[in-house]
Order: structure tokens, then sequence, then C-alpha cells
């Protein structure tokens, strides 16, 4: 499904059913604006603005404006992953530049490694990270260090422990069950399905269903579920491995908050 295929919905006056627009209206006098009477604007006092004109942005050129230059190689694997933002792909501009293009990427794909580079997409310069992929190139902009959260500070709040060795030993078995490559074809998806069959339904004049309050997560809902996927799989009832049977657990106070380690 590509992005125009996606379900999109318009606002409406919910009285007369007409669509809206927005309009940009002055903050002190509350009368509309007109498209040319629209500026940007940077504030460096209280209510007080210079303008920037559409021009003026145009005219910032830095050097990776309109080239990319390979400033630096890495191994790929030593960035991490959640530094990666959107890939693109990267072909020859023309005939002359081909030649060039796959000296590149052949040493790339020879020495195993990436090029760093960076690069102005929509008016922001990102860094970028260039590999080979097949007979082109991809490239992909990276988010800057500032812009993203130590994971230590984000799972400062998770409880160190031992999880239930049951629990592990059951969901290594349905791992390696069910254990198979990446097919990108075998997912789609279901939530832009379900509304389109609630406009379906909404178009022949049936009522929508009601949503339904699922189940609050728990250690034990969560031991159900691979208990009930194990068996869907085996078609009897699942056996703890020997290796992995679960220790006699102690008896604990319940905390005051209702809490659980998980």
């Amino acid at each position: 499904m590509t992005q125009a295929e996606k379900v999109s919905f318009h606002v409406l006056n919910r009285k007369t059913g007409n669509r809206v627009r927005r309009v940009y209206v002055d903050a002190k006098s509350a009368k509309p604006l007109e498209e040319d009477d629209e500026v940007r604007g940077y504030e460096v006092g209280k209510d007080e603005f210079i303008f920037i004109e559409e021009e003026d942005i145009e005219a910032v050129q830095v050097e990776s404006s309109h080239t990319l230059d390979l400033n630096g190689f890495a191994d790929k694997s030593s960035i991490e992953q959640i530094y990666l933002d959107t890939p693109y792909y990267v072909t020859p501009a023309d005939k002359v530049s081909q030649e060039a293009f796959a000296v590149i990427r052949d040493a790339l794909a020879e020495k195993k490694m990436a090029g760093l580079a960076r690069i102005v997409l929509y008016q922001r310069e990102r860094p970028v990270v260039i590999e080979p992929h097949g007979k082109g190139m991809m490239l992909t902009t990276l988010r800057y260090g500032d812009t993203v959260r130590g994971a230590d500070h984000v799972f400062a709040d998770i409880e160190a422990g031992k999880p239930n060795g049951e629990m592990i030993g059951l969901a290594e078995h349905i791992i390696d069950k069910q254990r198979g490559n990446f097919d990108p074809t075998e997912f789609r998806d279901r939530y832009q399905e379900a509304l389109l069959e609630l406009v379906r339904t909404k178009k022949a004049g049936r009522k929508a269903p009601r949503a339904r309050a699922g189940p609050k997560p728990s250690n034990v809902v969560l031991f159900d579920a691979l208990k009930k996927s194990l068996n869907a799989e085996a078609g009897r009832e699942p056996k703890t491995p020997k290796s992995r049977r679960a220790p006699k657990r102690k008896k604990t106070k319940t905390p005051a908050s209702g809490r659980r380690s998980a």
C-alpha cells in the first residue's frame, strides 16, 4: 500500500456536511490573512520578529546543498540502529557518473564498509550513511546525537531480576519452531484494512461496532498467551523443558502499590 492509497479523512462541518479549511488569522485583529501577506518570522524579543523571506532561505548555501561528498567510512554494524532514520535509493545522476558510482559501490562492498556524508534535505543538513545495495546504493539519513535519548535513562525503571524459567522455556521453544526468513510481503497493514471496513460499513448504512476493552497486560496474561501459542503449534498441552523448569518461588509480600516484578 502506497502513501496515496492510505485511508485519509477530511474535516467536515457536522451541521452542514461541508468540508472546512484552515485559515491564518491575525492574532490581534482576528482578521484572515491573504496568502501573499504570510511571511516567516524569527522571534528576537517579546513580540519582536524579523521577517525571513523564501528567497532568503533559498540563498542559504552550505557545502552539502547540492552535492554528497563522502568524508569518512565506518562499519555499518558500528552504527546503532536507533540513529538510523529514513532510507533512500541512490542511482547515478547520468551516464558520465556511472563508472565513478560503480567504483565507490564495489569498493564499499569489497571492504564491507559504509560511507559517511552530509546532505541537505528539505532545508536541513543531515548526516547520512551510504552503502551498496544491489546494482545501486542506499542512503540512510541519521539522527543527530543530541536528538536521541540514552537507553540507560529510558530503561532506568525496569527492575533487574531473573524472569520465570518456565516462561523462558516456552518462549524459546516457540521461537525455534517459528523461525524463518524475513518476507515483507507477509506483512499487511491490518489497521488500514479495519479502517476501510469501517468506511464500507458506514457507507452501507450499518452501525459500526463499538470498541471492546482488552485485558490489561500482566505476567499471567503473557504466560497464558505463550501456552496457547504452543498448544496451537503442537496440538497438545506444553511440557516444560527439563533444563528450564521453573525454580520454586519463595513467598514474597505484595507491595502496597500492587506492582509485581516482571
